[in-house]
């Protein structure tokens, strides 16, 4: 006997119990992540996208402090590259290849090294042979109670309280502070090879490195970067020119300073104040007291003559010399190299304030051509 089904079941299929989700803690976070967040994608995704990217930050903020050492010597090597930049144009532009041309600054630059290494080395061995002559005679007259070295030794016991500290662990800190003078001296051997070799590299490669760079560039924008570019080079050229000049300045102003005061080695006190010049900031100051220690030998009221000179020639280095070279040389306003200075040199040490102007120089020239010729014309 046939099945009579109601009016209006008749082929409709009989409905079925929507399957149930699992129960307590996990089917609540299984119907949570199905849910949709922003853009269409579900919470679990877009937490997910979160974490990794933190972490992904994160990893790259500690690779970034781990390098930090070997970036900045980086910067310092195409900082120089740059610098030199304008000398080997020159000999480019009177048919020299630009290998030869590399090869004959990096000359120059090693004879310049080698001409300040001849005029300190012979000075600073024959006062180290001095001074290793001149123990004996001192310990002798330590043990002489009629002598000053004996009356000051017969009242601090300079002796034992040295041999009371060499006992109780002083030869141990003693050869780690030693360890630690040759970890400095091979680290900066290191240091230097490492931006001598790159900055010769970057001087050999410049023009295809600037190819290259400006291939990351619209075809339509490209002439006018490259133009920006170039002018930004330039001025990156002239800043050090001015810097050398500055430096010049102040070597020469030594060395006049030493031979009227019958200071010792003035040829080699001009040549290293001068070396020291070019670094901003901390250069002038480090090579003032250098040369107050050095004019000590002659007498007191000449070291404290030369250290009064050299705050007065520091004052004036840094509040009139500079500000007027740099602005005809990189035309900057003076108010910003000193302030670029200060903040290069309190971000990346010496090697931000050596870099702070030009990038201030960079930092103007792009507001010029995209920023304030748009706001001038609107």
């Amino acid at each position: 006997m046939a099945t009579v089904r109601p009016e209006g079941e008749e082929g409709r299929e009989p409905e079925r119990a929507a399957p149930a989700g699992p129960a307590g803690p996990v089917g609540a976070w299984v119907r949570g992540a199905g849910r949709k967040g922003p853009g269409g994608r579900s919470w679990f995704a877009v937490g997910f996208s979160l974490g990794l990217g933190a972490t992904l930050a994160w990893l790259t903020v500690q690779t970034v402090l781990e390098v930090g050492s070997l970036l900045t010597l980086l910067l310092l090597a195409v900082f120089l590259a740059l610098a030199l930049e304008p000398v080997v144009v020159w000999l480019t532009r009177h048919r020299v290849r630009r290998g030869w041309a590399v090869a004959a600054v990096l000359v120059l630059l090693l004879a310049v090294f080698a001409g300040f290494l001849a005029l300190v080395v012979p000075p600073a061995a024959d006062e180290i042979n001095a001074l290793v002559k001149a123990v004996p005679g001192w310990l002798r007259d330590l043990h002489d109670h009629n002598s000053t070295l004996g009356r000051f030794e017969d009242r601090y016991h300079l002796v034992d309280k040295a041999k009371q500290q060499f006992s109780s662990g002083g030869a141990s800190g003693l050869a780690g502070g030693l360890l630690g003078a040759g970890k400095f001296v091979v680290g900066a051997v290191t240091s230097g090879a490492i931006v001598l070799v790159v900055m010769v590299y970057v001087m050999a490669f410049l023009p295809a490195l600037k190819r290259f760079c400006l291939r990351f560039v619209a075809a339509r924008k490209r002439p006018h970067v490259q133009e920006v570019t170039e002018e930004i080079l330039n001025r990156v050229g002239r800043y050090m020119l001015g810097n050398v000049a500055t430096s010049v300045i102040a070597g020469a102003a030594t060395f006049v300073w030493c031979v009227a005061l019958g200071v010792p080695y003035a040829a080699a006190l001009g040549v290293f104040i001068a070396l020291m010049d070019l670094i901003p900031i901390v250069g002038s100051t480090i090579g003032g007291f250098v040369v107050s220690l050095v004019a000590l030998s002659v007498s007191l009221p000449i070291a404290l003559a030369t250290a009064a000179f050299y705050v007065g020639f520091r004052l004036a280095e840094d509040y009139l010399i500079v500000p007027k070279v740099m602005r005809f040389a990189v035309d900057v306003h003076p108010l910003v190299t000193v302030v670029g200075v200060l903040v290069g040199g309190a971000l990346l040490g010496v090697i931000g304030a050596l870099v702070a102007i030009p990038a201030a120089v960079a930092i103007g020239i792009v507001l010029d051509e995209h920023v304030f010729s748009r706001t001038d014309v609107s």
